[in-house]
């Protein structure tokens, strides 16, 4: 099994500031974690990979580094609702974070509707 390091200090920094800037009224607390992730399609050996992950309301944001420099997002409801962004990979991470979290604020006005 591959093992991606931890994410560094000055990821983690990027994190907060992210998640204090958007929710400024009210301090997010994240939870670092390990998942199992595939890491390409044809890839049958899974990789352990460290995540950031919080939760607002109902929505459930995940943030996975699954490389040096390379990290990949998702936000979800529910099991079955499960939302990313266009692009697959980022290598910066508070560009991963920002674009999710725009990627959430467009689904979310969608369905109020």
């Amino acid at each position: 099994m591959n093992l991606i390091e931890d994410f560094t200090s000055a990821q983690l920094w990027t994190v907060r500031q992210i998640l204090d800037e958007r929710w400024e009224d009210d301090k997010i607390e994240y939870k670092l974690a390990d998942s199992e992730v595939r890491l390409f399609p044809a890839d049958k050996e899974l990789a352990q990979c460290p995540i950031i992950m919080w939760q607002v309301k109902n929505c459930n944001y995940v943030v996975i580094k699954s490389g040096i420099n390379k990290f990949r997002c998702q936000f979800f409801y529910r099991s079955f609702q499960q939302y990313s962004t266009e692009k697959k990979e980022y290598d910066n991470i508070g560009d991963c974070i920002i674009s999710m979290l725009k990627a959430q604020l467009i689904h979310q006005e969608k369905n109020e509707k």
